[in-house]
């Protein structure tokens, strides 16, 4: 694993907006920066990256019976009990999911090590599945790169094969969702919706906020029409605590990602993990807050269950300095993990986001900080393949 320089493609700014790409600077800084990218030989990402994002994905699927039939476990997740049985029932009935993104740290000598799941709304899908190919073969086309260099990258196949799956279940009319105003959120779904599109899956893209309430508490678009299925690029912990929320059980809207997913997005998955598997070499000592006093190496990372994008993680390193991340986080129950630091790099400390789609390993991106916690304000860094 080497951090390479390399200059930028002059045009890269005009490249990425005919691609649609229009996040690719956020607050005027660059969010896509392709002025690096990492190098991998093709044994460490099928050793130490493909094949333990397999096994830690099975793992998460292994606790979900006990989770979803054990109040106490729902209750320790914080989630609200109005949902536990329509949780319970969407496992049961194996509602068809999308995908998801597992955090990895890793330094080119392995075990990598699993931070977190993101099996709920994982963003950053986009540009790891098209636009860093789109980087590459650019690169390559100009000599930049080398021809024979490669990516573990079958996202956008996977993606396509997977919604043309799920057209045979997704209840119609189908709809995507994000936030208005979120541009990252928009062009996200706007590319899902593409994929889904090519699957032969058609679906129309609608704002969150103008989904509507019927009388007979079913959900609507702005022509009073009932959605059949919604794919909400929104966490469920939010509404699950919205006004809508509690009518969600019994509307009939079929949700992708299903409500099942709220248990594997949640940070407890991890000491849950950790009790079920302790040793295993890919997972870290994780405990509920309320253990705090567990045995931990020295050094730990609080992390509230419901926390994204870094927020309001705090850090305690070995050495005795402390840092943390500001958030709205500042009300949730936390877990803490042991403190295994992402690897420093010239350019600050990348972190791994492997990607699974349906239940297969399907690709990875970047995200480069300027410090030890991934934030909203991280970078994506494309990488290669190199032997």
């Amino acid at each position: 694993m080497k951090r390479m320089v390399v200059a930028p493609r002059p045009d890269w700014q005009a490249t990425a907006e005919r691609y649609g790409f229009l996040f690719h600077t956020i607050d005027g800084a660059p969010y896509w920066d392709e002025s690096a990218y990492y190098a991998f030989t093709l044994e460490q990402i099928e050793r130490d990256i493909e094949a333990p994002t397999d096994e830690l994905h099975s793992l998460a699927l292994s606790l979900m019976d006990d989770i979803v039939n054990n109040e106490a476990l729902l209750t320790r997740l914080a989630i609200p009990e109005p949902y536990w049985d329509w949780i319970a029932e969407s496992w049961k009935r194996r509602q068809p999911h999308l995908y998801g993104r597992m955090d990895l740290v890793y330094d080119g000598t392995g075990p990598a090590k699993l931070y977190e799941l993101n099996y709920d709304t994982p963003t950053s899908v986009y540009e790891a599945a098209f636009f860093q190919w789109i980087w590459l073969e650019e690169q390559q086309r100009r000599g930049v790169l080398p021809k024979a260099a490669d990516q573990f990258n079958q996202l956008q196949e996977l993606l396509i094969l997977a919604f043309a799956t799920l057209a045979k279940h997704v209840r119609r009319p189908f709809y995507f969702a994000a936030v208005r105003n979120s541009a990252e959120d928009q062009g996200t779904v706007a590319y899902l919706r593409d994929c889904a599109i090519q699957a032969g899956l058609d679906g129309e893209i609608i704002a969150l906020e103008d989904i509507g309430l019927s009388s007979k508490g079913t959900f609507t678009d702005l022509q009073n029409k009932v959605i059949g299925a919604l794919f909400k690029l929104y966490p469920l912990e939010n509404l699950f605590v919205e006004p809508y929320g509690p009518h969600l059980p019994r509307s009939g809207l079929q949700l992708i990602e299903p409500p099942w997913k709220a248990v594997l997005s949640n940070k407890g998955i991890m000491p849950l993990l950790w009790q079920r598997y302790e040793g295993h070499p890919h997972l870290l000592p994780a405990f509920f807050e309320d253990r705090a006093a567990a045995p931990l190496p020295a050094g730990w990372v609080r992390k509230p269950l419901f926390s994204r994008e870094g927020a309001n993680v705090q850090m305690a390193l070995p050495g005795g300095e402390y840092i943390e991340s500001p958030g709205r986080y500042t009300h949730c129950p936390t877990i803490r993990q042991a403190f295994h630091p992402l690897p420093r790099f010239a350019g600050g400390y990348p972190l791994i986001g492997s990607w699974v789609v349906g239940d297969t390993p399907a690709g990875m991106g970047i995200r480069e900080d300027a410090t030890l916690i991934t934030r909203d304000t991280s970078r994506f860094v494309p990488h290669i393949i190199i032997d």
